[in-house]
């Protein structure tokens, strides 16, 4: 007993008549009784008895109608929703985003795709980069900021898509704000805010001072580019934050590059292809687009 069997079975029983399900269903007569005749043997009982130029369903076939009009509707609807997913008409999307893309890169993205795709949802998952590495499995794909290890994105691709500057970021009346650059050694003796654990921004800054031997022992940690933002407004030292999260700041807040300069890359995390929905697809390739 076949799913094709008892769809065949339901398109006869509609029609009363072979021939006329045969001519429904786009198949010749003798491959529609083939079918009818084989279901009837694996079913063990008969289903049907010829009457005048038609057929009747017997008690038992009458039965098995039923389930073959169910499964004929599962399929119409299992059909339909297979048509809606190709044309992007339904889905959803689970994007994984550290901080700064998240933040200041992907809202934008999110609106635009939106616009074209209206009937697919999509999530947008925060967190700092290890949060959001954590999480991969989870995701359609991601887009993170920073270094990564091989070991922590197991099978996913990594797609360079935008570069980002690691600036120093102070109140406009600090002393240093009106320079051009400020060097790494000239700010280990001010008080520092720095992002929490796991922060990419946070992480590639203490590695800068790592290289010119300078280890920071004594700073004010605070979560996310928001809290740094806000400390270093209320006098608590110099933050580092992106160049992209002072875009839409006003004169309070100062960011200025920082010698040597810390450039950063923006990666978005692409699944196996075999996992890669058509939607996540639509989207990378409008991301890969305005680059």
């Amino acid at each position: 007993m076949t799913p094709e069997q008892l769809i065949t079975f339901s398109h006869v029983a509609e029609h009363l008549n072979i021939s006329r399900a045969a001519t429904a269903l786009h198949l010749s007569q003798p491959a529609v009784s083939g079918q009818l005749q084989a279901l009837q043997i694996s079913f063990g009982e008969a289903l049907y008895y010829r009457a005048g130029r038609g057929i009747a369903l017997t008690p038992a076939g009458l039965r098995l109608l039923v389930i073959a009009i169910q499964l004929r509707e599962n399929m119409r609807q299992a059909r339909d929703q297979r048509h809606a997913a190709r044309t992007l008409q339904t889905g959803q999307l689970r994007i994984g985003a550290s901080t700064t893309p998240a933040s200041y890169l992907l809202p934008e993205a999110v609106a635009q795709f939106k616009k074209q795709y209206p009937g697919i949802g999509v999530q947008l998952v925060t967190g700092n980069t290890t949060e959001v590495l954590n999480r991969l499995t989870d995701l359609d794909f991601a887009v993170i900021e920073g270094e990564i290890q091989a070991e922590m994105i197991a099978n996913h691709r990594a797609i360079e898509w935008q570069t980002d500057e690691v600036v120093a970021v102070l109140r406009h009346d600090h002393p240093f704000a009106n320079q051009p650059l400020i060097s790494l050694p000239a700010l280990a003796d001010q008080s520092l805010v720095m992002r929490e654990d796991g922060s990419g921004v946070r992480n590639m800054v203490m590695k800068a001072f790592d290289a010119i031997d300078i280890r920071l022992t004594d700073y004010l940690e605070l979560a996310g580019v928001e809290g740094v933002k806000q400390g270093v407004r209320a006098g608590l030292g110099v933050g580092f934050v992106s160049q992209l999260s002072l875009k839409h700041e006003n004169s309070e807040l100062v960011g200025v590059p920082l010698k040597p300069s810390l450039i950063r890359v923006i990666r978005i995390l692409l699944p196996p292809l075999e996992r890669q929905s058509r939607g996540a697809q639509a989207f990378i390739e409008q991301l890969l687009a305005t680059e």
